[in-house]
């Protein structure tokens, strides 16, 4: 059946999935365009994305409660105007660029000016694109389509999924960011054109329809205990992809690829539950989610701490898969009567809404660690058993009375020994740390361990599962440079041809646990920049490179390029760029406007140091880019494991116009030339493509 308005005129089903799917689609493009703007503001870390999906899951519970109370307290007439007239204020004070103003100096909660950014920058047509899919099918309902606005649900989250999906692989290799937001500028334009022509045909809605819900309201409205279990489904849900995504970032690389494929499977699942098609079967999830909860559990312990991004990838977005199906599944399983379908989304948004505040806000101000995940887990099996405890009728009809007890205890017991299991992996991980700690930056360990030789104790910075320096405790050899900074690593043969006969001003981008101070000597001074205060803080109480330097020592705190860019020229006769963020340099230390930065820092004899080991990323195509483009010379020094001195395999690349740089014994003898790649468009501030340089 069709709708009609109260004039007898046809309302097309396909104008109302056109809107709602375009709506949709604009919704998920804008999260990561949003996102890749402002992650250079804030170093880089894994916490930009979970921060905007934190806004934007408020926001979207605030487009929900929007359209929820406008369709109880309004006539349809009413609805109409009221929407058009925010789609005109929307679309007239529209700006999706932020102001360069929103940049952080350097000491504020990072948090709360992402959240305050993006209020400004898209709150308005975010909440009115959040508010398109529930009002739409609302007034799709009223005007007489029955059963079919969950239908039109399917809908809105195959808009989501597109629009997530054609990120990465149409729109950020093609486009700049500025022509990204320029581009979905005009797209919300055309929406809010589209949307008013739908406001304006169901203006006419039939009020019997309201006074119809209102008066059946007492006898259909569900049960409080009900909404209560939309709410846990679908926090549940949102709380595992937002700990998926931020293990996999923190421990891999903040890239929009490993933000996107979740929340992709995260809204496939939505479409599958919602589609009406029968695509969630209790018989073949629940034994898959049995067998994904207990695998990422496995993932999350320290054998699994570099497992391979093959490996890794697939194991967490399989898990969240299944168990998003679950959890969606029964969602669309209890999902009520049409009348009251503002209601049940209003639940599942504000069920969204609170996963995003225990990862986004609560975990990095609280938690010591990233624990969200595992109790996302915990959380997930006993709601699991909860719903089926609360249905035993439906999902088990013919099983005789005998047998109910014993698989309800082998279920008990099976989810009480992977909730153990977990919190046996947390107690020892933090049993064995002398500090941990963590912020929006990322969670911090500090850790001794036995060193190679069996005998001495090494201490240990860990950055998630990644390793930010160690250090010797032996007093005799405390001050000898470890890990990525041996002797024989380019930074270290860059800095003992530079200081050979003179002292040397030496930039370092990135402090980890101090270790480059190591090389210091009386005359010379090293400045650090890192972004952390924890950072700064553990290496002078945890760590002795500092305090130990004979070199004088300087800590500014902040981005490190948004400060170098603020600073008048250094004259650094060595500028080390170490900065990792989760395994990789974040992107805005490797664009051209980057190295223009380091390089106006220089000396004209300077030298450029630039860390890039990396499990899963080549960035040496993106050096020579950079070498090529300020006309500069290049040369990769790869070292191996030296386990006797602690020192770990690093690859440096070393770039300078310095007379006889290069003819020295120590660094011709060591190094390579670059590898070429004259297919990779030259990374800028505005483009980017780390597909591209991934690792076969």
């Amino acid at each position: 059946m069709q709708p009609t308005d109260s004039k007898g005129s046809s309302l097309p089903l396909l104008l109302y999935g056109i809107t709602i799917f375009f709506s949709a689609f604009l919704l998920f493009q804008v999260q990561p365009i949003i996102a890749k703007i402002i992650l250079p503001w804030f170093g880089g870390s894994a916490s930009v994305w979970t921060t905007c999906m934190l806004f934007f899951q408020v926001i979207l519970l605030a487009g929900y409660w929007y359209a929820h109370l406008s369709i109880r307290k309004l006539q349809p007439a009413g609805q109409a105007w009221l929407h058009i007239g925010l789609l005109a204020v929307s679309v007239a004070l529209l700006h999706v660029i932020p102001s360069p103003s929103w940049k952080p100096q350097g000491s504020e909660d990072p948090g709360l000016r992402i959240l305050g950014l993006l209020a400004v920058s898209i709150g308005a047509p975010y909440f009115l694109l959040s508010a398109t899919s529930p009002l739409l099918q609302a007034w799709y309902g009223r005007a007489g389509g029955g059963a079919l606005p969950y239908r039109l649900f399917a809908v809105s989250n195959l808009g989501s999924l597109l629009g997530l999906l054609a990120y990465p692989v149409l729109v950020e290799p093609r486009f700049a960011t500025r022509h990204q937001a320029l581009g979905w500028s005009a797209g919300y334009a055309l929406f809010a054109v589209f949307c008013a022509a739908v406001a304006l045909r169901s203006r006419h809605g039939q009020t019997a329809a309201v006074e119809s819900v209102a008066s059946t309201e007492e006898a259909t409205a569900p049960s409080l205990g009900m909404q209560l279990l939309w709410l846990a489904l679908a926090a549940c849900a949102s709380t595992l992809l937002l700990g998926a995504t931020n293990h996999l970032s923190a421990n891999v690389a903040s890239i929009p690829f490993l933000w996107i494929l979740p929340l992709a499977l995260y809204l496939l699942t939505f479409i599958l539950c919602f589609e009406g098609r029968g695509w969630y079967s209790r018989r073949i999830f629940l034994g898959l989610a049995a067998v994904g909860l207990g695998g990422m559990a496995y993932a999350l312990s320290e054998d699994y701490y570099n497992a391979e991004l093959k490996l890794l990838v697939p194991l967490f977005a399989g898990g969240l898969f299944v168990c998003c199906m679950v959890c969606h599944g029964e969602l669309a399983r209890l999902k009520p009567d049409p009348r009251h379908l503002t209601s049940f989304y209003l639940m599942v948004s504000l069920g969204g809404a609170l996963g995003g505040i225990l990862v986004g806000l609560i975990a990095p101000h609280f938690f010591t660690g990233f624990f969200e995940l595992p109790i996302a887990i915990a959380s997930c099996c006993g709601l699991i058993l909860l719903v089926l405890c609360l249905d035993v009728p439906r999902w088990a009809p013919n099983l005789k009375p005998f047998w109910r007890p014993w698989i309800w205890g082998a279920s008990v017991a099976v989810t009480l020994g992977l909730c153990g299991y977990l919190g046996y992996n947390i107690r020892e991980f933090r049993r064995g740390s002398l500090v941990l700690v963590r912020n929006f930056y990322g969670g911090l360990r500090v850790h001794d361990a036995v060193g190679e030789d069996g005998h001495e104790t090494v201490r240990h910075l860990t950055h998630g599962t990644i390793s930010h320096g160690s250090q010797i405790q032996d007093p005799v050899r405390r001050h000898f440079p470890t890990t990525y900074y041996g002797n024989n690593t380019g930074v270290g043969l860059a800095l003992a041809v530079c200081g050979r006969d003179t002292s040397i001003h030496v930039g370092v981008i990135g402090l980890g646990a101090g270790t480059l101070a190591a090389y210091g000597r009386a005359g010379d001074s090293f400045r650090f920049y890192d972004i952390n205060p924890l950072v700064i803080h553990i290496a002078y109480t945890s760590f002795t490179y500092l305090t130990d330097s004979k070199a004088h020592i300087e800590v500014p705190l902040g981005d490190a390029r948004l400060s170098l860019e603020r600073e008048p020229p250094q004259g650094f006769d060595l500028l080390a760029v170490d900065a990792f963020s989760s395994d990789a340099i974040p992107v805005h230390l490797l664009t051209r406007e980057a190295f223009g930065v380091y390089f106006h820092h220089l000396k004209e004899t300077g030298v450029l140091a630039m860390h890039i080991s990396n499990r899963h990323l080549d960035l040496e195509p993106v050096m020579d880019m950079a070498a090529t483009a300020y006309d500069k010379k290049a040369i990769v020094i790869e070292t191996e494991d030296d386990d006797p001195a602690e020192v770990s395999g690093a690859t440096w690349v070393l770039l300078t116009n310095r007379p006889g740089f290069f003819d020295e014994l120590l660094i011709s003898r060591a190094g390579r030339p670059l590898a070429h790649n004259t297919r990779l468009r030259p990374w800028t501030d505005d483009y980017s493509n780390l597909f591209q340089i991934l690792k076969k």
